[in-house]
């Protein structure tokens, strides 16, 4: 006998790029009858988290849709924005200001009027609803202003294009599992910004740095929700709880500025009593917001615990310029194979007794970026690809873990793997540091290189090693690079002997490249590892 139980139904995925895409579309439907206040929230946060994501998934993958898909949102949300703030005003002046029956000196709850002040026979409940109703009337003709300004916007939103991006971008994101430890890295970036602010808002107490440090942790949480399940199951009580208590206290801050400048209050014991009222709300969300997010077992303490931690943070970077480098570079193993050969020398160099200009970590993080990004501009065309790579990695950001500085020398090495020398006098180099400019020239010449070692783009030679015996015995003053795998007959032992010129120049002696003997083969093993 057949059940007559029905299947259960697969709860409907609530989560992720391709839900809130979709749901921009529902709900741009839904808020075109009146923009009520429910519809224009609902539809600010579905394009509120698309951008975000879209943001994010930008430091990993470079697909130019998620710029355009950001772009394409903006002025719709913009505007929506405006009507919001309208809306939320209109609901705080119902939530504390005076109800009927209310005295002007005495209250019960939060809604109430409470006796903030000595009891003052000018102040009554009838001056209080005054500026409540002149507050409310203005902000009704605002309303009907920004639904236009909405309406227009909504009317400029290109829906098919939008559906066309929920179907594919949400598949490029989908190359990155969810609660990989990538993710967990770009949460980590988003709770180092956040915690900033954290420390900023508290410092000054402004507006504006409480305003900012709650879209810092709506951009963590957003991260968090959507790209890492098992910590949104942990924290997402608590992120939402807090991003409440800053939405409020922001609410309110506008709120009170947009009352004094429409110059509602009838006399200065209403405008008193009124600010009273809102730094009263104001204060116990604050109050609230710091009970949860200070002291060693604060919600930040908790949130940093999940994340990764010491040197994972600099490997996982790395892993994220590599994913980044990989979506530009048409041959992203050339550009390793390079990295690893750049290091190879790099290394060797040490060991035989040379130094950087600067600090030998600091130098080798900036060859190991510059080689492996150094072609990413060939995404644009090979022509002068070695300036839009310069570009390229300029604009792209510093990922959490890599210090800045080292990025920036990064991208002037990677200007001159190729193309015209390096020189103090050149504008990217003139107004460096002596220092400064002498390290880059000496990262260029170890890349242009090892980017000659793989001209053909095959692989063939798969490792050097600097021959520091040979040198030692011989009394030569040439420094000698075995390659394993070169040839001096082959056709791009004519582009090595060009490209090692900077590296002599560097050196103040001649290179020479040898093919690797099978005696060095067994004799040492060079580190040859692209990992910092």
């Amino acid at each position: 006998m057949l059940s007559s139980t029905p299947p259960k139904k697969r709860p409907q995925k609530t989560t992720g790029l391709r839900y809130w895409m979709l749901q921009v579309l529902q709900e741009c439907e839904h808020v075109s009858t009146d923009f009520a206040a429910d519809p224009v929230h609902d539809l600010r946060v579905a394009l509120r988290r698309c951008r975000s994501l879209a943001d994010g998934l930008m430091a990993i993958d470079p697909d130019p849709d998620w710029k355009a898909m950001k772009k394409a949102g903006k002025r719709l949300f913009q505007r929506l924005g405006d009507l919001r703030d309208v809306q939320v005003m209109m609901e705080w002046v119902e939530k504390i200001g005076p109800k009927a029956g209310d005295s002007a000196n005495v209250g019960a709850d939060a809604g109430a009027w409470p006796e903030l002040l000595p009891a003052n026979p000018d102040f009554t409940a009838q001056t209080a609803d005054q500026a409540a109703h002149a507050l409310l009337e203005i902000l009704q003709r605002r309303e009907k202003e920004q639904q236009q300004e909405a309406q227009a916007a909504l009317e400029e939103f290109d829906p098919k294009q939008w559906r066309q991006w929920s179907k594919s971008l949400p598949v490029r994101a989908a190359h990155i599992r969810p609660g990989s430890a990538l993710f967990k890295h770009l949460a980590l970036e988003r709770w180092t910004a956040a915690r900033e602010l954290h420390n900023r808002a508290l410092r000054n107490r402004s507006q504006v740095a409480f305003h900012s440090l709650r879209i810092g942790i709506k951009r963590f949480r957003y991260i968090v929700e959507n790209f890492l399940p098992v910590e949104h199951r942990a924290w997402s009580n608590d992120l939402k709880h807090i991003q409440d208590l800053l939405g409020e206290v922001h609410d309110l801050d506008v709120f009170w500025s947009t009352a004094v400048s429409c110059h509602v209050f009838p006399d200065a014991v209403s405008r008193q009593r009124w600010h009273e009222i809102v730094l009263r709300e104001r204060t116990k969300r604050i109050d609230a917001y710091r009970l949860k997010m200070l002291g060693e077992d604060s919600l930040w303490q908790v949130w940093r615990a999940g994340l990764p931690q010491g040197k994972q943070i600099e490997i996982l970077a790395t892993r994220r310029m590599k994913l980044w480098a990989n979506g530009l570079d048409p041959d992203f193993p050339h550009s390793e194979r390079i990295a690893s050969l750049a290091l190879q020398l790099y290394d060797g160099l040490l060991a035989w007794g040379w130094q950087p200009a600067v600090d030998a970590a600091s130098a080798r993080s900036s060859l190991l970026a510059a080689a492996l990004l150094h072609d990413v501009g060939k995404s644009e065309g090979e022509k002068r690809h070695h300036k839009t790579s310069f570009d390229l990695i300029r604009k792209h950001g510093n990922p959490l873990g890599w210090k800045p500085a080292d990025l920036q020398r990064a991208a002037i090495v990677a200007r001159f793997h190729q193309g015209t020398l390096p020189t103090r006098r050149h504008k990217l180099l003139r107004d460096l540091l002596p220092d400064e400019q002498k390290a880059t020239i000496q990262l260029a010449a170890a890349l242009r290189l090892a980017n000659a070692l793989d001209t053909a783009h095959d692989g063939h030679i798969r490792r050097i090693q600097i021959e520091n015996d040979r040198v030692r015995a011989t009394g030569s003053e040439a420094l000698i690079i075995s390659a394993e795998g070169y040839s001096s007959s082959s056709r791009s032992a004519q582009t090595i002997a060009a490209e090692r010129h900077l590296l002599e120049v560097v050196l103040h002696r001649p290179v020479v490249v040898n093919p690797m003997r099978n005696s060095s083969l067994r004799r040492s093993s060079p580190r040859n590892s692209t990992r910092q």
